[in-house]
C-alpha cells in the first residue's frame, strides 16, 4: 500500500512537472513571437521610409527649377547686410572703383502724373562704374510702371544707387534701383502690377527687367536684371529688356555674391552713377 501511495505521488509530481514545462515553454513561444512581431512591423515602418524618401528623390529631375530663395525679389523688412570691409575682391574687369552712394532722401507721397506718351520708344540708360546698361522700356504692355521709371529716372532718384542683391542659384537676378542700398528703400508710393508673364519654365529669360516687390501692387523702385533664363512665380512686372550690357551683369553674377553665399550683395560693387532717360 505505501509503495503504490508512493508510485501516485511520483506520478502526481510528473505530471505537474510537465505541465509547468509546458506552461513555461509556451509563455517562451508566445514571447518570441512578440517580439518577432514587433520586429517585422517596425522593418515595415522604416522600409516604407525609406521607400518615400527614395520615391521622393527620385522625382525631382535636374529639369525641375530649384526652389526659389526667401522673397529675393522682394523689398527686405531687414537691411541686406553689406560685403566685408576686409574681404578681398578681385576686381572685375572694366569696373570703376564705385563712388560714394547718395543718401537716401528722395521719396514723393504720390505717383507721379503721367509723363510718357504710351506709343512712343523710351530708353533708360543706366551708366554705372563698371559701364552702360542700356534697357528698352515697354510703355505698351506696361504703361503705369515705364511712367514711374522714367519719372524717378529724370528727378535722379537713381543716381548714386547701388545694385545690392545678386542672386546665384535658382534664380539668376541683379537687384537695383534702392537708395538706401539694403533692400529697404522706395520712393514712397506703389504701382499696380502689369505685363506679367504665363506660369511658364523661363518666364522671365535673360535681359528681361523686371519690378522687385513684396506682394501685389507693391512695386515701387527696385527692379531687377535677369542675366540667365528663369523661371519664376508670373508676380513681377516686366517692363523692359536689355538691349546693351547684359555681359556688364552676367560678369558681376560670375564674380559671385559677397561672402560665397548665393543670395546677398555682389562681391564686385556694382554703382549706378546717373541714369538717363532717351528716345
Amino acid at each position: 500500500m505505501a509503495g503504490n501511495r508512493r508510485e501516485r505521488e511520483l506520478a502526481r509530481a510528473k505530471a505537474q512537472r510537465q505541465a509547468e514545462r509546458r506552461s513555461t515553454d509556451q509563455a517562451r513561444r508566445r514571447r518570441t513571437q512578440q517580439i518577432l512581431g514587433v520586429v517585422v512591423a517596425l522593418a515595415v515602418v522604416v522600409g516604407a521610409v525609406v521607400w518615400f524618401a527614395l520615391g521622393r528623390s527620385g522625382d525631382t529631375t535636374a529639369d525641375e527649377p530649384l526652389p526659389m530663395p526667401t522673397e529675393p525679389l522682394a523689398p527686405d523688412t531687414e537691411p541686406t547686410p553689406g560685403p566685408s570691409p576686409d574681404s578681398t575682391v578681385q576686381p572685375v574687369a572694366g569696373c570703376a572703383p564705385p563712388p560714394a552712394p547718395r543718401p537716401d532722401d528722395m521719396s514723393y507721397p504720390d505717383g507721379p502724373e503721367q509723363v510718357i506718351d504710351s506709343g512712343a520708344p523710351y530708353a533708360i540708360t543706366l551708366d554705372t562704374n563698371c559701364g552702360e546698361i542700356s534697357i528698352a522700356t515697354l510703355p505698351e504692355a506696361a504703361p503705369e510702371t515705364v511712367n514711374s521709371m522714367v519719372f524717378l529716372a529724370e528727378q535722379g532718384y537713381f543716381d548714386l544707387t547701388s545694385c545690392h542683391r545678386l542672386t546665384t542659384e535658382g534664380i539668376f537676378v541683379l537687384q537695383c534701383g534702392d537708395p538706401a542700398g539694403n533692400g529697404t528703400g522706395g520712393p514712397g508710393y506703389a504701382v499696380a502690377d502689369e505685363n506679367l508673364p504665363p506660369g511658364d519654365a523661363d518666364n522671365y529669360p535673360a535681359g528681361t527687367v523686371a519690378m522687385a516687390n513684396a506682394g501685389p501692387g507693391t512695386a515701387g523702385s527696385q527692379f531687377f536684371i535677369v542675366y540667365a533664363d528663369t523661371t519664376l512665380p508670373p508676380a513681377y512686372t516686366i517692363w523692359g529688356e536689355v538691349t546693351q550690357g547684359l555681359d556688364i551683369v552676367q560678369d558681376i553674377a560670375a564674380a559671385g555674391v559677397a561672402g560665397g553665399g548665393v543670395d546677398g550683395p555682389p562681391a564686385q560693387q556694382i554703382v549706378i552713377e546717373q541714369a538717363t532717360v532717351g528716345g
